[in-house]
Formats: C-alpha cells, sequence, structure tokens
C-alpha cells in the first residue's frame, strides 16, 4: 500500500490574535521550516471556512504569496469546521497519486476579525436554508442533540460538563491554547446558557489561529526525518444537513462511516487507537465520538468522562490538547491542530501532555457532523 508521510508540522498561538491570517499563517508555517526546505513545497492546499470575517477569498493564493510560495499550486477547500482536515486529505491524495512529492495542507480561520453575531450568521451557512430562515443557530442544533441524547441514555449537564472539565485541565499544559484556566462541573453548571441545556461553557470560543503540515511520499520523507509518521488513513463520508431529515439526530452516521472506512484502510479495530483528538464544538459532540468510532458503547459514552476514561493516563486518552474547548476553535485550522497535536504526541514532543502513543486518530467534522473527516497515524 502506498503510504503518505507527515513529516513536519507547525501552529501558531491560538486565541484572540490582533495579526491578519497572512501573519498567523506565517507564524505557523515558521515551525516548519526548520525541519524542511519550502523550496521542495509542490503544491498547497488551505482550509478556511468563510469568507466573511476578512472579506477574502482566493485563500490559495494568499497563502502563497504570504509563505514565499508564489507560483505554486495552491487553491481552498472547505467543508465549514473539517476544512483544516480535508485540506489534509487533499494533501495526502496528492502524494499518493503521484503528482507530488511534498505538498503543505493549510488550515486558518481570522474570527475575531468580526463581532458575535456576523460569526453565528457565518457558522449558520453551514446548515440547511430552512434551518437558517428558521433562525436555528448550530447551538441550538446541538442543543437538540444533547436534550435528545440525554432523555435516552441517562446522561446529565454534570456529564456534559465533565468533558470541558477534563479539556481545560489538559490545555494548561498547552502553551499555544486559547484557556489555560482549570473549570469545575459547578462553574460549567452556572455559566450563562447558550440554548438549553448547553451553556458557555460546554461550547468552544471563537478564536483565531492557523496550523500547517507537511506530507511527502516515503521517498521525499527519508530526506528530513528517519521517523515520519505515517498516515494509516485519510477519509471522508457525509450525511444531511439539517438534523431535521436524519432518521436518527443523536447518531453520527458520517463520523462512524468514515472511522469505519478509517479502521478498514489501516488495518485496525478502535482497540488499537491509543489517543485521539476529536470534534469537541460542544460537550455533547465529544461524547458521541466516543461511541461513533467504538471506544464505547453506543448510548454510554457519557460514562467514560464519567469514570475519568478519557483524561491523559486513562484508558483512551481524548483531546489531549485542550480540545476545541480549551485549545481554541479556529475553526478552518482546527482539523489541523489536531493533526499537530497528534504529531505532536507520536513524536514524542507534547511535554507534559505526552501520551507516549504510538497509533492516533483525528475527527474534525464540518456543520452539525454533516462532514466527517478521519485521518489514522502512526510512528
Amino acid at each position: 500500500m502506498v503510504l503518505a508521510y507527515i513529516v513536519a508540522a507547525g501552529m501558531s498561538k491560538i486565541g484572540r490574535r490582533e495579526e491578519s491570517s497572512r501573519e498567523i499563517v506565517a507564524e505557523a508555517f515558521e515551525e516548519v521550516t526548520t525541519v524542511v526546505d519550502p523550496r521542495d513545497i509542490e503544491a498547497v492546499y488551505v482550509g478556511v471556512q468563510s469568507e466573511v470575517y476578512e472579506h477574502q477569498i482566493m485563500y490559495g493564493a494568499l497563502v502563497a504569496e504570504a509563505l514565499g510560495l508564489l507560483p505554486r499550486e495552491a487553491y481552498r477547500v472547505e467543508a465549514c469546521a473539517a476544512a483544516g482536515a480535508l485540506a489534509l486529505h487533499t494533501a495526502v491524495m496528492a502524494v499518493k497519486s503521484g503528482l507530488v512529492d511534498v505538498a503543505l495542507a493549510v488550515g486558518v480561520e481570522k474570527m475575531t476579525a468580526k463581532p458575535t453575531e456576523v460569526v453565528t450568521d457565518a457558522l449558520m451557512a453551514a446548515s440547511d436554508i430552512v434551518d437558517q430562515l428558521s433562525g436555528v443557530t448550530i447551538p441550538a442544533h446541538y442543543a437538540m442533540v444533547a436534550r435528545r441524547y440525554m432523555y435516552l441514555y441517562g446522561a446529565t449537564e454534570e456529564d456534559l460538563c465533565e468533558v470541558a472539565v477534563k479539556n481545560h485541565k489538559h490545555a494548561l499544559d498547552n502553551p499555544k491554547a486559547h484557556f489555560k484556566k482549570a473549570v469545575s462541573v459547578e462553574e460549567c453548571l452556572k455559566s450563562k446558557p447558550v440554548a438549553t441545556p448547553l451553556k458557555l461553557l460546554d461550547s468552544a470560543p471563537i478564536s483565531d489561529g492557523a496550523a500547517v503540515a507537511v506530507v511527502a511520499s516515503e521517498r521525499a520523507a527519508r530526506r528530513y526525518t528517519d521517523a515520519p509518521v505515517k498516515v494509516l488513513a485519510s477519509t471522508v463520508a457525509t450525511d444531511t444537513l439539517s438534523i431535521s431529515q436524519r432518521d436518527d439526530i443523536v447518531w453520527p452516521t458520517a463520523v462512524w462511516e468514515a472511522a469505519q472506512r478509517a479502521y478498514r484502510q489501516a488495518g485496525l479495530a478502535p482497540s488499537h487507537i491509543q489517543v485521539a483528538e476529536v470534534h469537541d464544538a460542544f460537550t455533547i459532540n465529544e461524547i458521541l465520538m466516543y461511541e461513533a468510532l467504538g471506544f464505547a458503547k453506543r448510548g454510554e459514552g457519557y460514562k467514560l468522562v464519567r469514570e475519568g476514561q478519557t483524561y491523559i493516563g486513562g484508558k483512551i486518552p481524548v483531546n489531549p490538547s485542550g480540545g476545541l474547548k480549551a485549545r481554541g476553535h479556529p475553526i478552518g485550522a482546527t482539523g489541523l491542530a489536531q493533526i499537530y497535536e497528534l504529531y505532536l504526541q507520536l513524536t514524542g514532543r507534547a511535554g507534559r501532555r505526552n501520551t507516549g502513543a504510538e497509533v492516533a486518530m483525528a475527527v474534525n467534522e464540518g456543520g452539525v457532523n454533516s462532514t466527517a473527516v478521519v485521518h489514522i497515524l502512526a510512528i
């Protein structure tokens, strides 16, 4: 089987940034230039969620220009919050096809350039037009999923908050995280309602940031490192834009389908995964990921975090970076921020967050699990 390899990865500091997306991307890219000569990069694929924040399209050309990579092939890919992982998927396909030896995957978003109401409207564009016209926001969608899940399986608001507590704890040791502040279940429960039962501390923040990964063929990878990270699987699956069109609103079909394809592609099972970065834009979604990935039985995902099994040191550490919830969620960059964390984990560079993992999984989704991108990596 032909494999692609990640030979370097970089990420900017995540948070409210004064700099433009050009400057934030350059910050992330600088980290990989200590390993890879930029002249070796043949193609650039850029994940960006929306042109609204900076009134900007043509992010392929923008990034190539900002990084001194003109006149390389460069273009934008989009799948709302799955854009970053989709950029990596595109780079992997390009390398595995033999068209290029070295490709750069980029994810970036400068969300704080616009006020919250504009950001909310831009995110609503990831839902069906009927939902948009009805005023059903993305948080409202997830709130309906959470309410139904709690009714069916007996999970509580405290269980949702346990996800936030865990991810904030992990982010304390992430120097690039948006939030480095511990929270308690009580603080989460008392935080401002966003869409009941989801509260402010159940929700990922509006963030700015960028992340990048250099993908290379086996031949090229050996020029940079003796131990490149293997991309064992890279898969994409889709579901309806509106949850109202699904037979079961609490089951993330696209995530399950992409994960099943990824396990087959890699020749692995859920029990082989030693660390994961999953899409916790809202705490309920991390719990759904546990089940869709096969880490827990259906309806029992909340028990994993209740029992502490998804903390660093637990049975299956999830979101050691702090996740979207605490590392931050610069939406187009999120998928590659996950890959950056797993690259650090697999190469033993995550400091106090190190899990010692040799096999890792990333799940990035767009909309309300309407597009799911799954990667399995190994050292």
